[in-house]
């Protein structure tokens, strides 16, 4: 049983979830959250803890960022889009088991307000921004890191946010740059 309760968009989501783990969940009803919703969110965050497991979508991540900006410490885990994309409908409830403990097991707790050990110019570096790759490295890179895909300011936001360390960020690159972007 996992402690946390794990926050889902939906009905399918939960099922999903209670396929590949023993969790409770909390549904958002999709991008309509509301107060009510969020009241219980912060409750669960205070008792048992929260891990926000969204789809990788526009509107996931929208969800996110307002139990973010809520509901602070929540931990958050990703599925790479591939992982959650069946007959081109992209959502957690598309996801294997296998797919949903994986990001489970790498789940990041957020944390405002610390200093980032990387900077824009790391990204540059290294092929995330202005580059012409830039868009499929970040997905490359935010899957191996667990931090999801995202453009390149909030790339670099969760790399702070979830407090990635320069050793992880060398080792994802080298990832990277040995051809497993294929």
């Amino acid at each position: 049983m996992i402690k946390e309760v794990i926050v889902v968009e939906g009905r399918d989501d939960t099922v999903a979830i209670k396929r590949a783990v023993e969790a409770d969940t909390i549904e958002t009803g999709g991008s309509a959250i509301n107060a009510r919703i969020l009241k219980s969110i912060a409750l669960a965050q205070e008792r048992r803890g929260v891990i926000v497991l969204t789809d990788p979508d526009h509107a996931g991540e929208r969800i996110r960022k307002i139990i973010s900006s809520k509901v602070p410490g929540c931990k958050h885990a990703f599925i790479p889009e591939a992982d959650a994309t069946r007959k081109g409908d992209i959502g957690v409830e598309n996801a294997s088991p296998e797919a949903i403990r994986t990001a489970l097991s790498r789940v990041h707790t957020s944390y405002e307000g610390v200093a980032s050990q990387i900077d824009l110019e790391d990204l540059m570096e290294a092929g995330l921004l202005v580059h012409p790759e830039a868009s499929a490295r970040r997905m490359f890179m935010g899957n191996l890191l667990g931090i999801g895909y995202c453009n390149g300011k909030q790339f670099l936001k969760r790399l702070t946010v979830f407090q990635i360390t320069r050793e992880e960020f060398a080792d994802a690159l080298a990832r990277l740059e040995e051809g497993e972007l294929k």
